[in-house]
């Protein structure tokens, strides 16, 4: 009997575990990780900028296709970039906060949770003013105190349901794959114009997989489509059905 119930226990620890990091999981709270499966909808996501200079070059490659998408910003480096982020927000994208030093929050005290999304959104207001009320956890950690503290600042957390695994800049043509292997449309994808440890990371070949992506879609009948944009639209779903 009591192996059973350690193994109930280590069974129940980890999947409590994966949950809290899990993208696309429920157990602590309600979150938007994607719209309706199959639409022709997709929603192009980057994390952690802004970033000198791939955050500008990415930028080319959206407007050249007419492409608009969801950046979510480090508070920090914001501040020391505010000109990136008034350049994204003019070219028509809609940014996101991602707390302002990018913990892992399923360590940090409901206190600190809230003054990393406070700061972010400070830093935000100061550079562009108003802004999306969408939050992403770094990492995609969360507890349920985390969505509830998001949830009373009057912001919807916001995860992804495929992700280019970019972090570690891989060629262009491996981001392209992995995305494309996932994808089954209504999809938010998770990429990255920046790296959560300071100004400057490489991000040219998630730029590269960037352009082959959004032609690869285009030849598809994809849309491409901001993360509010995507929200909308399923809450109407939701509100019909």
């Amino acid at each position: 009997m009591l192996p059973a119930l350690i193994g109930l226990t280590v069974a129940a620890a980890s999947a409590a575990g994966y949950q809290s990091m899990a993208p696309t999981g429920q157990w602590y709270g309600r979150t938007f990780a994607g719209g309706t499966r199959g639409s022709k909808q997709i929603a192009l996501t980057y994390d952690d900028g802004p970033n000198d200079p791939h955050t500008l070059k990415l930028l080319d490659v959206l407007a050249k296709h007419s492409v608009r998408a969801t950046f979510f910003m480090i508070g920090r480096y914001v501040q020391q970039r505010p000109d990136i982020a008034r350049a994204v927000v003019q070219a028509g994208h809609v940014i996101g906060n991602h707390t302002f030093t990018h913990p892992l929050l399923i360590f940090k005290s409901e206190a600190q949770t809230r003054t990393q999304i406070l700061e972010c959104r400070s830093a935000l207001q100061d550079a562009i003013g108003e802004h999306s009320n969408s939050f992403r956890p770094p990492f995609g950690g969360r507890r349920p105190a985390t969505i509830r503290i998001a949830r009373e600042l009057g912001l919807e957390t916001v995860m992804w349901n495929v992700t280019g695994y970019d972090w570690n800049a891989p060629p262009a043509a491996v981001i392209e794959k992995k995305v494309v292997r996932q994808m089954r449309g209504g999809d938010v994808i998770l990429l990255h114009d920046g790296g959560h440890r300071g100004l400057g990371a490489d991000r040219a070949q998630t730029v590269m997989a960037t352009e082959n992506l959004i032609r690869r879609c285009r030849d598809r009948g994809y849309e491409f489509v901001t993360v509010e944009e995507m929200r909308a639209v399923s809450c109407q779903l939701s509100a019909i059905s």
